[in-house]
């Protein structure tokens, strides 16, 4: 069995595919602290305008929840897919899997979030990827493209966000051509280790480099929303709680 770096692989994808064999971790305490935030896709989408940080948000009518009410806040371990051109029957026919997130899943670590940047009308992880991705710590999946057996990562607990649900397999349809790498979700670029922070209302990464500002930030805004939402509670006129009375 291949060993990178200590790590045992399952030889799903040529060892020089994976970039880490570890995603780089956030700050101490930083993921916590975020969620404790409550559902706050809007307020980091809208700290990061402000900070200037590139756009990093996608809205759930594109990532879609497939088990609403749930939040999850983890660096992403990403996997990078494509199309094959092979015959999928003839692939079929001949066991030849193209799907590699099962090395992703052997290499994570807890508290991780898979990204796939995968291929839309097929199935980029199924409810057997679900399983072992909660087993293995994972918080959750956001997929730019299709999954299925959602019934499956619902009766778990395990939170999926995708584009696309759909029954078609992706095992002949599919190639993972790398993880860990950099990745393309839509208009916006993920790279190991950025931060997915993901709600009903969508989901957004942050660079790696800008979590403690955003998180700083974000709590600072936080505790001034919570301040005019007790205003409101208490009948404060709109003029004065929004510091114009």
């Amino acid at each position: 069995m291949t060993e990178l770096n200590g790590k045992k692989l399952t030889g799903r994808i040529a060892a020089d595919r994976i970039r880490m064999t570890s995603t780089p971790k956030p700050p101490k305490g930083a993921v916590d602290r975020f969620i404790a935030l409550g559902e706050c896709t809007s307020l980091v989408s809208d700290v990061m305008d402000e900070l200037g940080i590139a756009e990093g948000a996608i809205g759930a009518t594109v990532l879609k929840p497939t088990l609403p009410g749930k939040m999850i806040v983890g660096p992403a371990l990403t996997v990078r897919n494509i199309r094959r051109r092979a015959d999928p029957r003839v692939a079929a026919q001949q066991n030849k899997n193209g799907m590699a997130e099962f090395e992703a899943h052997n290499l994570a670590e807890d508290g991780d979030v898979l990204v796939i940047s995968g291929v839309s009308g097929v199935s980029n992880m199924g409810g057997i990827s679900a399983y072992t991705a909660q087993r293995q710590g994972e918080r959750g999946a956001i997929v730019m493209g299709g999954v299925r057996d959602v019934r499956h990562s619902r009766s778990i607990g395990y939170p999926v966000w995708a584009s696309e649900i759909t029954p078609v397999t992706g095992k002949w349809r599919l190639e993972t051509v790398e993880i860990n790498g950099e990745i393309q979700m839509g208009d916006v670029r993920v790279n190991s280790g950025d931060l997915v922070v993901a709600d009903d209302t969508g989901v957004v990464f942050v660079p790696r480099d800008s979590i403690v500002a955003v998180l700083e930030l974000c709590e600072k805004k936080k505790k001034g929303e919570d301040e005019r939402v007790d205003a409101i509670s208490k009948g404060v006129p709109v003029p004065v709680f929004y510091g114009k009375g």
